[in-house]
């Protein structure tokens, strides 16, 4: 699903208003849900969430808080709901078995790099990733998740998107208000620059961590080169700036809903559509597990990495978190 244009900012006319009631009976079933406490871990648990509706850069958080906690020695799993796959879980994630419309695509990307489970209950989810040996858990998305208690959460926020136009779903892209958020949160962290004023929305005492996405080593051979650029993620500007920033020329470009599933015609029509600019088609790790096997040797794919601004604050957040975990003799 696309969002709406009027999410994104601005007064967006009559809709947010018309729209308005119902957002607060949202708002409300999120707060009555949210009051019922959860399931308390033996292990800890850290939360990469966001306050709005599709990507603030959460996948890439835990991606780099579980490699953090893996060069502490510690057995991390990641744990999420798999939107968009049809499994319910609790299922450890096989990527050599499983594909996107088996367990979504972020679970793809996180089990490349650690055990990962998809449940959509997941307290369900996180004991079954403890009893196959977890030492701690990370998860993806989930701050609106009252079955897990968590230990840490963290508050992502897309730079160049914020928190759109500050409404509550429908009328705005927001899951509950930023200080409901906010509130469970033990910090945020900014990825880009905040160009929306994102920031002046949060508490003065919530701890604010900024990082930035860096493109992956394939980026520079990109230089100079005409590429056509297309991605089904939640701000795809994002990843056409990226490539312009690299250098690459984009002749092209085409933007499709977040988690859009590729088909065999949509992939013909996209190589058509390079071929006849002399362009290389690329796209984002993320949506390169979600192309037909058959086209993907013929799709070049673009990798980000996190980088924290102070990398000292995210480790003094995480100690709490190592300190938990028993040392091996």
């Amino acid at each position: 699903m696309r969002a709406p244009e009027f999410w994104s900012g601005g007064s967006g006319g009559l809709a947010p208003i018309l729209l308005s009631p119902f957002s607060a009976l949202y708002a409300a079933a999120t707060a009555r849900r949210m009051s019922h406490p959860g399931w308390q871990a033996p292990v800890p648990v850290v939360c990469c969430g966001n306050a709005t509706a599709g990507g603030a850069g959460k996948t890439t958080v835990a991606l780099d808080i579980g490699r953090r906690l893996g060069n502490r020695g510690i057995g991390a799993h990641f744990l999420l709901r798999g939107y968009g796959g049809r499994i319910k879980g609790p299922a450890r994630v096989d990527v050599a078995q499983h594909d996107s419309t088996a367990v979504g695509d972020e679970a793809l990307l996180l089990a490349a790099e650690r055990p990962t489970w998809v449940a959509a209950h997941r307290s369900a989810g996180a004991k079954a990733a403890i009893e196959a040996g977890a030492q701690a858990i990370v998860m993806d998305d989930g701050l609106q998740n009252p079955t897990l208690e968590k230990d840490l959460s963290l508050l992502v926020i897309d730079g160049s998107y914020g928190f759109g136009n500050g409404r509550v779903i429908p009328a705005g892209p927001l899951r509950e208000p930023v200080a409901a958020a906010a509130a469970r949160s033990h910090a945020a962290v900014m990825v880009g620059d905040d160009e929306t004023g994102a920031l002046a929305q949060l508490p003065p005492g919530l701890p604010v961590l900024h990082a930035r996405l860096v493109p992956g080593p394939e980026a520079e051979l990109l230089a100079g080169q005409p590429v056509f650029a297309f991605c089904g993620i939640a701000n795809p500007r994002k990843f056409f700036t990226t490539l312009q920033e690299a250098g690459a020329f984009l002749a092209g470009r085409q933007a499709y809903a977040d988690h859009y599933p590729f088909d065999e015609g949509d992939l013909r029509d996209l190589l058509a559509q390079a071929d006849s600019l002399r362009a290389t088609p690329v796209t984002t790790r993320k949506d390169f597990v979600r192309i037909p096997p058959a086209f993907r040797n013929r799709v070049t794919v673009v990798t980000v990495q996190l980088e924290w601004v102070e990398p000292a604050a995210i480790e003094i957040l995480l100690e709490p978190i190592a300190a938990r975990v028993p040392v091996a003799a």
